[in-house]
C-alpha cells in the first residue's frame, strides 16, 4: 500500500474496508438464500459478542429491537458493523464506540431509510445506553425506516 493511501485512511478505516471485502467474499461462497441469511445473522451475533461490554449490551438490545420492530430487515455485517438490510441494501447499522475510537456508539441510517422529514432529518444517533425511552425511539425509527 502506498504512502498516499496510508495517509488518506486511518488504521480503523483500513480495517473496516478489509472487513467489508471479507464480508463480500464470504457472502459469495454461501449456498441458498436461507443458508446465507442464517450465516449472516450468526456472523452479526459473533461480531456483537466481540464488543466491549457497554457496546455489546447496546448492540444486543438494538438487534432485538430491529428484529421485533422490522422483521423484514435482514441482519448482516457491513464494514465489520452489525447492520440490517432490505433487498440487499443496508438501511441501518450499529457502530460501536470502539470501532473508530469514538466517544459514543452510533445507530446510523443509510439513505435507503425512509426517515425523510422536510428538508433536513437526522440519519445518525449517539447512544450511551438503551433505556426504555431510547428503546421506544429506536423502535419507531426502525419501523419508519422501512415504510
Amino acid at each position: 500500500m502506498g504512502t498516499t493511501a496510508t495517509k488518506a485512511f486511518s488504521a480503523e478505516e483500513r480495517a473496516a474496508m478489509k472487513d467489508h471485502a471479507a464480508e463480500l467474499k464470504a457472502a459469495a461462497r454461501r449456498g441458498s438464500r436461507a443458508q446465507k441469511a442464517a450465516q449472516a445473522e450468526q456472523d452479526l451475533l459473533a461480531k456483537i459478542a466481540e464488543m466491549q461490554d457497554s457496546d455489546r449490551v447496546m448492540a444486543e438490545r438494538v438487534h432485538a429491537i430491529v428484529k421485533a420492530g422490522a422483521p423484514v430487515l435482514e441482519p448482516r455485517l457491513w464494514y465489520g458493523m452489525p447492520a440490517y438490510a432490505l433487498d440487499g441494501k443496508v438501511v441501518c447499522f450499529f457502530q460501536s464506540a470502539e470501532k473508530f475510537k469514538a466517544r459514543y456508539a452510533t445507530l446510523g441510517f443509510s439513505d435507503q431509510a425512509q426517515l425523510d422529514d422536510g428538508s433536513m432529518w437526522a440519519a445518525g444517533f449517539a447512544l450511551t445506553e438503551v433505556t426504555p425511552a431510547v428503546e421506544k425511539r429506536i423502535t419507531a425509527l426502525v419501523k419508519q425506516s422501512v415504510g
